[in-house]
């Protein structure tokens, strides 16, 4: 796995120089290294200086092996964008602050190649959601990695959203608004609610209320092969739903939202000896 694509994020202004000896060492080892054309500009700006091993690429390149995603968790959601159904690998660099999705720092670089050269990765493969929609504008991706939000529009009133499962009427939510979380996204925005942390590679949703108006509301784990459907109102004219944090609007009472499983899946590259455990422990500081 020598053939690489790199997509980071134009917030790097601390680790320039950092970020100069990276791509050096990477050369170095011999990689052919193909970087997101946005990506490459700010580099450029920022007087970084490359070799002719290394490429622009808009899309990514058929033939790429590995993408190298450089920032914070939300810089891995858009390099998960940047991939889509075509099964690159992603291995995470944070540069960020919590960075959840990323095994690596940049100051790691000697081992990082020697995992990438070497495929000795631990690959885990992260189920997706997708989102049907009439009111979705043209375009729009509808998959998400870490979650699906249904919430109040330009109105600070609560929503009531009608939800399904399998066709079957489930309840009426009478929140701010709901979340339906793959296990990657439950320690996201889901955690920050109230919702139960999961193993990223279970094959599970969860469905968790925004500030719910009852005590009886709960966070709710599905299967990930259930068809999921929410129709929400409110007293203000539209809704938001937002797929990690892209947003569009639909009318309140009017149009549906089907949420199911997506047809493709992100296959995460982590440290060869990475766990679970451990990144509890490390990241969220669990049982401190």
């Amino acid at each position: 796995m020598n053939k690489i694509a790199i997509y980071g994020n134009r917030h790097q202004d601390g680790y320039l120089e950092e970020l100069q000896c990276f791509f050096q060492k990477l050369d170095s080892r011999g990689f052919e290294i193909w970087i997101k054309d946005r990506f490459f500009d700010y580099l450029k700006g920022g007087n970084l200086h490359f070799s002719d091993n290394v490429h622009i690429a808009g899309d990514v390149p058929a033939d790429v092996e590995c993408v190298i995603s450089i920032g914070g968790d939300g810089t891995f959601l858009r390099a998960a964008e940047w991939v889509g159904a075509g099964g690159v690998p992603i291995l995470g660099i944070n540069t960020g602050h919590l960075g959840f999705m990323a095994s690596y720092y940049l100051g790691e670089v000697d081992e990082l190649a020697d995992v990438i050269l070497n495929d000795l990765g631990k690959r885990e493969i992260r189920t997706l959601l997708e989102v049907k929609c009439g009111a979705m504008p043209d375009g729009f991706l509808p998959y998400a990695l870490n979650e699906v939000v249904v919430r109040r529009g330009e109105n600070a009133s609560m929503v009531c959203i009608h939800a399904g499962i399998d066709g079957h009427f489930l309840a009426d939510y009478l929140a701010d608004g709901l979340v339906v979380s793959t296990p990657t996204g439950s320690t996201a925005y889901n955690l920050s609610i109230g919702g139960p942390i999961l193993q990223p590679t279970l094959q599970c949703f969860v469905i968790s209320p925004i500030a719910p108006h009852s005590l009886t509301m709960r966070p709710l784990v599905v299967s990930a092969d259930s068809t999921l459907k929410f129709r929400a109102e409110s007293r203000g004219k539209t809704i938001r739903v937002s797929l990690d944090g892209r947003d569009f609007a639909i009318e309140s009472g009017v149009d549906e939202v089907t949420v199911t499983k997506a047809p493709y899946a992100i296959t995460v590259l982590r440290r060869p000896a990475a766990n679970f455990s451990e990144l509890l422990r490390n990241k969220l500081f669990w049982g401190k």
